[in-house]
């Protein structure tokens, strides 16, 4: 399971946008400020708390920093989501395989209004 520090620099908008913007590649910090429309000091505040949670590793290139997204914390959020994605993936092929019945006939059609079935509902503003 993903540490603490992982859901709380993942909280944050911000740092999800710049989750965003390196996952289309490394970039340096100006790219960085630029994209996101933040200060430049407000930027190295969320480049940092990504850092520490291991989403992003940032190299040195000669006067720039180049930030890169770290793939592997995403890949232990994957496989934490897992079972989790199995069940609603179950869920959503039995309402499928439902709605598929209705469709062609072989179940009850649900969710169809008639004009009676209409005048006989109150109204939701009753």
């Amino acid at each position: 399971m993903p540490h603490d520090s992982f859901w709380t620099a993942l909280a944050d908008p911000h740092r999800r946008r710049i989750i965003g913007l390196l996952l289309e590649g490394p970039r340096p910090v100006g790219e960085i400020v630029e994209a996101c429309g933040l200060s430049q000091p407000s930027t190295s505040k969320h480049l940092k708390v990504l850092r520490e949670a291991g989403l992003v590793h940032v190299d040195q290139e000669a006067q720039r920093r180049v930030y890169a997204l770290d793939p592997a914390p995403i890949a232990d959020l994957d496989a934490w989501l897992a079972p989790y994605r199995r069940l609603w993936n179950e869920r959503l092929d039995a309402l499928g395989r439902r709605l598929d019945q209705t469709s062609d006939g072989t179940g009850t059609d649900v969710g169809t209004d008639t004009d009676t079935d209409a005048k006989e509902r109150p109204s939701p503003k009753d």
